[in-house]
């Protein structure tokens, strides 16, 4: 009798156990359902209007008669969108040839190199990364005013190296610190000069970390919206800046917004899948540091 009120017990907690396991597995996937939805619905709205005609921009239809012209009309004379894409593009280009190498080799020298007041020096650094970006614009400002480069790629270039060269400098150096010193003396014991050192032993082995501050310098660049939109005023308009242009008579243009808002996300699509093997190794190591 006892042990067939046991088995019972046995088999009703077995039952328990299952119940909440699939309790907890349902819960699971509707949250990931859930999440998915939030993260990934704006961005299928924006593409479905990219492609509405001017009539069916306020409706719920997800079936319609697709159009290219609202891709045709940012491009048109009305807005020369390809002149904002090009001023996004140089900046881009120079805040990230600049940012790498001097990131790289500033980490590299307080990693390596003993020097006095290291700590301050790297705090100095990190806090220029606390100081909100509205404090710096009348500076920059007034700076850019009397040396004339108002309104050009060249005081967006400067602006966006003070961001990305302290990031970058705190996310390489800690990418080099777990390279061991060995390696680097064994290249120097055989005859390599400190350039060859860094350029074959250690820009290899520190490959995801560089290319994951390069990932985040690219977004930080790319994206930035503020010291477009008062240092600029017609030709280094930016992309960030040039979206809100899409406003009409009877107010925001959807359709042509949402077109042009597909042709802005797109090189940050096509680079983070070009990069997205290192881009996760980095951050993987990251999380691991």
């Amino acid at each position: 009798m006892n042990s067939v009120t046991a088995a019972k017990k046995e088999k009703q907690a077995a039952k328990a156990v299952s119940t909440r396991r699939i309790a907890a597995e349902v819960v699971e996937k509707v949250g990931v359902l859930l999440v998915v939805t939030f993260l990934f619905l704006p961005i299928f709205w924006i593409a479905l209007t990219a492609f509405k005609p001017a009539s069916e921009v306020y409706s719920l239809s997800v079936f319609f008669q697709p159009t290219l012209e609202n891709f045709s009309r940012i491009f048109s004379s009305a807005y020369n969108f390809e002149n904002f894409y090009f001023n996004s593009s140089i900046v881009v280009f120079f805040t990230l040839l600049i940012t790498l190498p001097v990131s790289v080799l500033a980490a590299y020298s307080i990693s390596r190199f003993q020097m006095r007041g290291k700590q301050v020096f790297m705090f100095a650094i990190l806090a220029t990364q606390f100081i909100p970006l509205i404090v710096n614009v009348i500076p920059f400002f007034i700076m850019f005013r009397n040396w004339g480069i108002l309104d050009t790629t060249l005081a967006l270039i400067i602006v966006n190296l003070g961001h990305t060269i302290p990031y970058a400098i705190w996310l390489i150096k800690g990418f080099i610190d777990s390279i061991p010193k060995d390696i680097e003396e064994a290249g120097l014991i055989d005859g390599a000069g400190r350039m060859k050192v860094i350029w074959h032993i250690l820009l290899p082995m520190a490959r995801p970390g560089i290319i994951t501050a390069t990932v985040f310098c690219f977004v930080i660049t790319w994206n930035e919206y503020m010291f477009a939109l008062i240092l600029t005023n017609q030709d280094a308009v930016t992309l960030p800046v040039a979206l809100s242009y899409f406003v009409g008579e009877n107010g925001v243009i959807w359709n042509e917004m949402a077109a042009a808002g597909m042709i802005y996300v797109l090189p940050t699509v096509v680079f983070m899948l070009l990069v997205r093997k290192q881009f996760v190794k980095g951050m993987s190591a990251g999380a691991v540091k």
